[in-house]
């Protein structure tokens, strides 16, 4: 029988982090509890000088993390990880840890690794699994639930309904006004060429684009603006989607989509998209997960759902972890 306090997941100041480690929880579907931690400055040293170490966090997040030592740890995120592996030493080394992505350091000391594809790190080892998207908690519960949540909101819309995931900016590359204005432009005349409609979701980093997205929003739509205020209707259009178009700079909103089993259209314009993103993207394409959005969207074909939460879930119980 397992406890609560047999199972911590390890929970930061990352929403994507939180995410993909709580998914993986989740679908254990065993107790576990929630660890909060907050990072101090020593945090920003690499991992191969923090080692196995709580250093990097604040005083309060220390004072939490203490015996009885649970049986299994799941962290993600780089940060997280001198932690997992002192948690793991406090234990005489009987805690079995799990870390989402890359560690940075000290993979021996993990007892798996999910490392995704996209980030082409090389290598292969017996503690490694190789994973094609990003764990989350959109599992095929939480999309029943979110159906018969929304469907409410969205009966007016004629089907077929296309779900329009709009991220937008990242560090690196910006998501212009003339990309919004060519996404909406195009998924609003795919959903009209189907006689159908648009869910649209926009994100905080969507920025000054979000004008040039409403004015070409010329098929029937609901559109959530991310600072209107209430709750965002984000899963709830994700389950009733019957496709599904999302931007491909962001990792975890594309792997969502494809947890759906829906037609998923992932579109990549140039000057967003980084060489991580267009491997992910060409990995969900081959394995049949998604397509490319050219300006059209078919609703003939049915992907197989990408669940890489339940797979890691899968391999955590094979292991003997739990």
């Amino acid at each position: 029988m397992t406890a609560e306090g047999d199972i911590w997941v390890l929970l930061d100041d990352r929403a994507g982090n939180r995410s993909q480690a709580l998914g993986v929880a989740e679908r254990l579907a065993l107790p576990f509890r929630e660890m909060e931690i907050r990072y101090a400055m020593m945090a920003r040293l690499p991992n191969v000088v923090l080692g196995a170490s709580v250093s990097g966090l604040d005083a309060s997040s220390k004072a939490s993390l203490h015996a009885p030592w649970p049986k299994l740890v799941i962290a993600a995120g780089r940060r997280t990880a001198p932690v997992a592996r002192w948690i793991k030493k406090q234990s005489s080394d009987t805690a079995k840890i799990v870390q989402i992505m890359d560690p940075g350091s000290g993979d021996a000391s993990f007892d798996l690794i999910c490392r995704p594809a996209h980030d082409g790190i090389a290598g292969a080892a017996p503690n490694v699994m190789t994973i094609p998207a990003a764990p989350h908690r959109m599992s095929a519960d939480a999309l029943a639930r979110a159906r018969n949540d929304w469907h409410a909101q969205v009966d007016g819309l004629p089907a077929p309904r296309i779900a329009l995931l709009i991220g937008g900016s990242t560090r690196k590359h910006t998501f212009t006004p003339a990309m919004g204005h060519t996404l909406a432009q195009a998924a609003s005349d795919a959903a009209s060429a189907l006689g159908g409609s648009l869910m649209v979701t926009t994100s905080r980093r969507t920025g000054d684009a979000i004008d040039a997205i409403q004015h070409e929003l010329k098929a029937p739509h609901r559109l959530y603006h991310w600072d209107q205020g209430g709750e965002n209707p984000y899963p709830g259009f994700l389950a009733l989607a019957d496709a599904v178009i999302v931007t491909g700079e962001s990792v975890s909103m594309c792997s969502e989509a494809v947890a759906t089993g829906k037609p998923v259209y992932i579109a990549a314009p140039a000057g967003l998209i980084s060489a991580k993103h267009a491997r992910l993207h060409d990995a969900l394409c081959r394995g049949g997960h998604a397509r490319i959005f050219d300006g059209r969207v078919q609703l003939d074909w049915t992907p197989q759902p990408l669940d890489v939460a339940a797979a890691i879930a899968a391999a955590i119980r094979e292991r003997g972890f739990v």
